[in-house]
């Protein structure tokens, strides 16, 4: 019973803590995807440097206020950067809007267009944080490290294997539930977000029936650079900010919102959770796992991993591809029904 019980906590420590904060960190950045492509109908490469962007600003505003001695301690001193942050992201971002988007807008290019537009604004964005913050990790979290660390619970409960939950995961994890709390209540309830919701259903008809369409597109935009903002935040304190790995982590967010149904908050959720575990779970190296629940003679030579960490990412790209084989549409999206 001891085995199976310090089997469970291994993969609870290693596997679902984990996969929980990663999980809810690209169900945030697939938010802010599904969000844009809801409303303004294209596919925003440049989401993850948005992301970026919002997070070195965050990190910029947290330098600032440990520099004058201010914190939250024991709470990450960036909490108090993020309202900055989200400001100053969502500035850049409408500016971008008002002076490169709006354009193509205006004269209705098709959504390809968009897309490579996009993608220039995503290498602009790129270079310009590299200029700003440099190519090198940046370590800004402060504040208690864990919230139980793996010796008190060993001491706890008399178990070999220990469960370490840090601050930043428990962090994520509630941060991520008040977020898509507050959209799906601003969504669903307020004359705002059903505005949203009818423009994002039919842009003609909405526009005839009285909506303003740049508000809405505004709003659009504000949202999607909150959530990317909030998301690289998050990502940054969880791990580390590094320049490069948002460009990465593109790949996985995109799977995300469109395994779950482009346009589908929910299957943007649902989305991030079943690509983050499905990384982890197909990464992990079982073979300390196995050594628990199993006799000796049984235990096998490898580590008992399914895929090398170096395939992690390739991981979203074969479930984005199965999904588009199967149901293009995704799991949650209206149209698929």
């Amino acid at each position: 019973m001891e085995g199976l019980l310090n089997a469970i906590v291994l993969i609870t420590n290693f596997a679902v803590v984990p996969g929980l904060a990663y999980g809810s960190q690209l169900a945030l950045g697939a938010l802010g995807v599904t969000l844009t492509f809801a409303v303004l109908r294209f596919s925003n490469f440049a989401h993850g440097e948005t992301m970026s962007f919002g997070a070195m600003v965050a990190i910029f505003v947290t330098w600032g206020l440990q520099a004058y001695g201010v914190s939250i301690d024991p709470l990450p001193t960036a909490l108090l950067a993020l309202p900055a942050a989200i400001i100053v992201t969502v500035l850049f971002v409408l500016g971008t809007d008002r002076l490169i988007y709006r354009f193509y807008r205006d004269k209705r290019s098709d959504q390809v267009v968009f897309i490579i537009v996009s993608i220039g604004v995503m290498f602009v964005m790129a270079g310009l944080i590299r200029f700003i913050i440099g190519p090198n990790d940046q370590i800004f979290t402060d504040g208690a490290r864990f919230l139980i660390s793996a010796r008190d619970f060993r001491d706890m409960t008399g178990l070999d294997e220990g469960l370490a939950i840090k601050t930043t995961q428990v962090i994520t994890l509630a941060t991520a539930a008040v977020c898509v709390l507050l959209l799906f209540w601003f969504l669903q309830k307020t004359r705002t977000g059903k505005s949203m919701r009818a423009y994002a259903d039919n842009e003609d008809l909405a526009t005839l029936s009285g909506i303003d369409a740049g508000r809405v597109v505004v709003i659009a935009w504000a949202l999607s650079a909150a959530l990317a903002t909030i998301a690289g935040t998050l990502y940054g304190l969880d791990k580390s900010y590094k320049p490069f790995v948002f460009q990465e982590l593109l790949l996985p967010i995109f799977a995300a919102a469109i395994v779950g149904g482009l346009g589908s908050p929910i299957g943007a959720i649902v989305g991030g959770y079943l690509i983050a575990f499905a990384e982890v779970f197909l990464t992990y190296a079982y073979k300390r796992f196995l050594g628990h629940i199993l006799p000796d003679s049984w235990m096998p030579d490898g580590l008992a991993q399914l895929l090398a960490t170096e395939y992690k990412f390739a991981v979203a790209f074969v479930i984005l591809v199965i999904t588009l084989l199967i149901r293009p549409t995704g799991l949650f999206n209206r149209r698929s029904t």
